[in-house]
């Protein structure tokens, strides 16, 4: 097994004891601080990860799938450290440890991570920073529709009169997790913007222009979402639905890669 892998796997297993440790602390009606340290452990085998991968690339680690999904992971996992913690919501990390594990676990399927990689000669600066930022965006929204969901539990617990639950005792108030929502949001359409930009200066085959178009298509969803927000505004539920599922959707963009 490379030590690609295993960073890879070791990676899986931190985020899975996080997201199985918080669970645990959630039934017991405590917040624990360990689901963060977990997740820190999974973050720095991720970093583990792509510098391997980059020194055998001799570029940003973009370049297949397994690649990609975990660079995915990587952001979702870096903008949680950032946020989580920061807005005193490190419940979040409960519901990120799942989907870095999903991530990462169809990144070690067969076949879906390139072995062994192989030097990419010809790189473009424009190219390497509109994949970086494009994926770094991902994570970025990625979370925002993992905060989402949360707001969704939330409401769906407060309708339901479950308010002596261990979920909810220790769910962030609503306020604090909107305010992280749409923060997110904004600071993923940023980062598109300028993914998308660089796109446009680097070269072009048929492929990059297919990607480039639903990378546009993407980030116009994400405009008017933001848009509408500002200018009419939106209720919290509407609001975490929308950036749920326009995660979900724009996920279709990998496709074109």
């Amino acid at each position: 097994m490379g030590m690609d892998r295993s960073f890879l796997i070791a990676s899986s297993l931190f985020a899975l004891v996080g997201a199985a440790w918080g669970m645990w602390a959630v039934h017991q009606g405590k917040r624990s601080p360990w689901t963060v340290a977990w997740i820190l452990g999974a973050f720095l085998c991720q970093i583990g990860f792509l510098s391997v991968r980059g020194q055998s690339r001799a570029a940003c680690p973009l370049h297949d799938a397994g690649e990609i999904l975990t660079f995915l992971a990587w952001s979702l996992t870096l903008f949680y450290l950032l946020v989580g913690p920061a807005y005193r919501i490190s419940l979040l990390g409960v519901f990120t440890a799942p989907v870095v594990v999903t991530f990462q676990g169809l990144a070690l399927l067969p076949g879906v991570l390139t072995q062994p990689p192989q030097p990419i000669a010809g790189g473009n600066a424009w190219h390497e920073t509109h994949s970086a930022m494009s994926v770094l965006a991902y994570g970025a929204l990625a979370l925002a529709a993992v905060a989402g969901v949360m707001f969704l539990v939330l409401d769906r617990q407060l309708k339901e009169h479950h308010l002596k639950s261990g979920l909810f005792r220790n769910l962030p108030p609503v306020r604090e997790l909107l305010t992280s929502l749409l923060r997110l949001l904004w600071l993923g359409g940023i980062l598109l913007t300028v993914g998308i930009i660089a796109g446009f200066l680097m070269p072009h085959t048929a492929s990059a222009w297919a990607h480039l178009i639903a990378a546009v298509a993407v980030w116009i969803a994400y405009v008017v979402l933001l848009t509408v927000k500002q200018v009419r505004g939106l209720t919290g539920r509407r609001l975490s639905l929308a950036a749920v599922l326009l995660f979900a959707l724009s996920l279709a963009v990998f496709a074109f890669v």
